[in-house]
């Protein structure tokens, strides 16, 4: 029992021995030559030689790329320039030119359809929510050069419905209609800005001029203070919905998250704007 206990022991010692001799090793190979550089490779191993010979090529490199390798030297200032100059006709799968996206909603709407509906704010012509480029019918995945189409999405506030039409961007004929209620894509930017402008000529919205005074020593005056997201808001996904927000989902409904320009988040979640009905409510 003793020899095999001095005989571990021993193991153990031998081993930390053999670490603080790698250990030194390192050190050697690793740490410069005080000698300077006049004789660089003397009293070296074979390792440090060849780092030293892969520095210098490095630095000649740096020399003949015009110095940027040298020690303490700040790199060449970076070159800004303008973007390619964009077609009027992208090619293939390529994201739509705003000279398409313009045309696309030139196409979409005749005049009779732009006169009848609504916008956000009550303005003539329905909300434009979304243009992208369609996807390719099956048949046409073969194609060499299959047709650009577009898809472009509005919702009208006069009638609450949730207009969609494909346009071919060669022909110029609109291919297929759709008018949806009840569906309600994401809000735009411009429409959570209209529900926050509601909200402030609310009486409900005195908690959130309340808390921007309190955070910001100021008043709140326009909705350009603060920062605004929102999110679609549905009565029929509610246990208990006030009154006022009962047709949320047949209504365009948000709810609205602000948060103070370069400040802190204010939090404006029990509030829902009817954006139909032009009404703010209080939730929970």
């Amino acid at each position: 029992m003793h020899r095999t206990v001095r005989r571990h022991l021993g193991k153990m010692l031998a081993g930390a021995a053999i670490a603080v001799t790698g250990t030194a090793v390192m050190i050697g190979v690793t740490l410069p030559d005080p000698a300077g550089a006049a004789d660089d490779t003397r009293g070296r191993t074979g390792s440090a030689a060849v780092a030293g010979a892969d520095r210098g090529e490095q630095s000649a490199q740096g020399d003949r790329d015009g110095g940027s390798a040298a020690v303490g030297q700040a790199p060449a200032p970076g070159v800004v320039e303008d973007a390619p100059a964009e077609g009027e006709q992208g090619i293939g799968r390529d994201p739509l030119t705003d000279a398409e996206m313009e045309r696309v909603e030139k196409l979409a709407l005749t005049p009779s359809q732009f006169a009848g509906g609504r916008d956000v704010e009550g303005d003539r012509g329905p909300q434009h929510l979304a243009t992208n480029l369609s996807e390719m019918e099956p048949s046409e995945a073969d194609d060499a050069a299959p047709p650009r189409r577009a898809d472009i999405s509005y919702y009208d506030y006069k009638s609450d419905e949730l207009v969609t039409k494909t346009v071919n961007l060669a022909t110029g004929k609109v291919e297929r209609t759709g008018v949806l209620k009840g569906v309600q894509p994401s809000p735009t930017r411009a429409e959570n800005r209209e529900a926050t402008e509601l909200i402030l000529a609310s009486p409900l919205g005195k908690g959130l001029k309340d808390d921007y005074q309190d955070a910001m020593g100021k008043p709140l005056t326009s909705v350009d203070q603060l920062w605004v997201n929102g999110g679609i808001y549905r009565a029929d996904l509610e246990e208990t919905v006030p009154r006022a927000l009962a047709q949320c989902g047949v209504h365009r409904c948000v709810r609205v998250t602000s948060k103070v320009v370069n400040g802190p988040w204010i939090d404006t979640r029990d509030l829902v704007v009817d954006l139909s009905a032009r009404t703010v409510g209080r939730v929970g």
